[in-house]
């Protein structure tokens, strides 16, 4: 076969996973006998942008049939209910709920909370049809950073819990840390009313206190020192113990932006003052800003490395001052500025999230929080139309076949060096995925290479049968589509209320594990009898 010919059999995907015939196969080394982390089960969680209760009645989304069937796809997981505009929220038991949240509660008024009642289809495409103008101002109000607060009703937390409570996820409220007292203080006055509502309510959730301290400055012209801030989750930790509904409840913080140095200097301050009382660390992290990425940011591997320094800073951090405490990514996506439009919300902004997900697992990192499931801005994902996008099947995909202990896999090129265009990250597989075994590995790959890669299993793997599942574009040769292919099939929901079937190519023993260009997707090897996983 001449060169060109095999050139375009490259191109169009044609050389398909399973072949035998390509010498030059990258050999793949793994570990098996013993578990480098043992990560949370909810380790992929999802957030809500507080900026949907901007105007309250956009929180009625959440009692969509069809949005509800795509959060249990990827539960168990924490569901955040964050971000900057959790800063600029009040709590008033006394005001009325928006017309739409009265709607979608009459159509639950014969049921119990989570049997199936549907959003009124009117009310749906009526929220639908507004919402690209509420989106502006939302956007809007973000690049000018003048922020107006916001009333929420005893209805707005009411539909929030209901959706993440029916949904199998864990709800975790933010709270606003900008309400001050003359000497700087804490103002938990408004706080008491919240969970004064969620006591009697028996709800179970956990708390958070403000959204990138670091940044209060800009939004609101407030400079809050890390100590103030560990002093104020001192109070809130106390004033927690003082409900029987919450003595036990997370508490996570402080949620810093990006680790840089100042930011740095407020972590350790609030650590040393507040770290006893906190469950978690979390700070956040994003690649790039969304306002000029462009699609090679997102196939460089200089880009993807960057999180990997940031990371062990914050650990680095976290052991001089809380020793042994979880760290989470409880804010992250792959561009900051609400995504990048026509990046983050397509097929190559999964190069950037399975890359996070396996660099975080690798590190320690014990949940990482994926910025936003559904809401304002390119990287949701789920869109506005409630259509799941390439990052959700991804998410979804993970979830299924990703477990919790984390093994060690590497590949090198010819030379020996570490390739770090040809990306693997190896799990044990997660057995409550009733199609697989203790013992069963997941390896994961990401291709950031212009053309196909092989890799070999190591002897003791290779007489073991293997499932493909690689993920890729719906339409031919653009890495921006907004729809994908699992195995050549386009996945997309049965109906409102049924995810579809998750089906896996199945690989004959000594097949090489084959990557086309710029492409990421998952191997289950079964039988692997992997000690760490028995």
């Amino acid at each position: 076969m001449g060169e060109i010919a095999l050139l375009v059999l490259l191109l169009n995907g044609l050389l398909m996973t399973g072949d035998t015939s390509n010498e030059d196969a990258v050999a793949l080394k793994v570990k098996l006998q013993e578990a480098r982390a043992q990560l949370n089960p909810q380790f992929l969680s999802l957030t809500i942008d507080a900026s949907l209760a901007s105007d309250p009645k956009y929180i009625t989304f959440l009692g969509s049939a069809k949005l509800r069937t795509l959060a249990r796809g990827l539960s168990p997981a924490y569901l955040r209910f964050g971000g900057t505009k959790t800063d600029f929220l009040l709590f008033d038991p006394n005001t009325e709920p928006s017309l739409e949240e009265k709607l979608y509660w009459k159509s639950w008024a014969s049921s119990g909370l989570c049997e199936k009642r549907h959003l009124p289809p009117v009310v749906e495409k009526n929220l639908q049809t507004r919402w690209p103008f509420q989106e502006q101002q939302i956007l809007k109000e973000e690049l000018q950073k003048k922020y107006k607060n916001t009333t929420i009703s005893r209805s707005t937390v009411d539909l929030l819990y209901s959706f993440a409570n029916c949904s199998g996820l864990s709800l975790i409220f933010g709270l606003n840390a900008l309400l001050r007292k003359e000497n700087s203080q804490w103002d938990s006055s408004n706080a008491k009313l919240l969970l004064n509502y969620c006591a009697s309510k028996q709800y179970n959730l956990s708390w958070e206190l403000g959204n990138e301290p670091n940044s209060f400055r800009k939004k609101a012209g407030i400079y809050i020192e890390g100590s103030q801030l560990g002093q104020d989750f001192v109070q809130l930790h106390y004033l927690l113990s003082n409900y029987s509904a919450f003595r036990s409840s997370g508490l996570y913080g402080p949620d810093v932006g990006q680790p840089r140095k100042e930011t740095q200097k407020l972590l350790k301050s609030f650590l040393k003052a507040g770290g006893k009382v906190i469950s978690s660390v979390t700070w956040h992290h994003y690649y790039v800003n969304g306002r000029t990425a462009s699609e090679k940011d997102f196939l460089n591997p200089k880009v993807l490395d960057g999180l990997i320094l940031e990371i062990q800073n914050v650990f680095q951090i976290v052991n001089e001052t809380v020793p042994h405490r979880k760290v989470w990514l409880g804010e992250t996506s792959s561009a900051y500025g609400g995504g990048s439009p026509g990046l983050s919300n397509t097929y190559i902004d999964g190069f950037m999230w399975l890359d996070k997900l396996g660099v975080s697992a690798t590190l320690g990192i014990d949940t990482v929080m994926r910025q936003t499931f559904f809401g304002t801005g390119a990287y949701n994902l789920v869109d506005a139309n409630l259509e799941p996008l390439p990052d959700y099947w991804l998410s979804l995909i993970y979830k299924k076949l990703v477990g919790s202990k984390v093994l060690k896999a590497t590949v090198s090129n010819t030379d020996g060096i570490d390739d770090r265009k040809l990306r693997v990250y190896l799990h044990c597989t997660n057995s409550n995925y009733s199609k697989y075994s203790a013992g069963d590995i997941t390896l994961f790959v990401l291709n950031l290479h212009n053309d196909t890669r092989n890799l070999q299993l190591p002897s003791s793997l290779s007489s073991k049968y293997v499932d493909e599942y690689m993920l890729r574009p719906a339409e031919k040769d653009s890495l921006l589509s907004r729809t994908v292919q699992l195995n050549g099939r386009v996945l997309k929901m049965v109906d409102d209320e049924t995810l579809p079937t998750i089906t896996e190519k199945s690989l004959s023993p000594r097949s090489f594990l084959s990557l086309p260009a710029f492409s990421y997707g998952f191997f289950v090897i079964r039988d692997a009898k992997a000690a760490a996983c028995i």
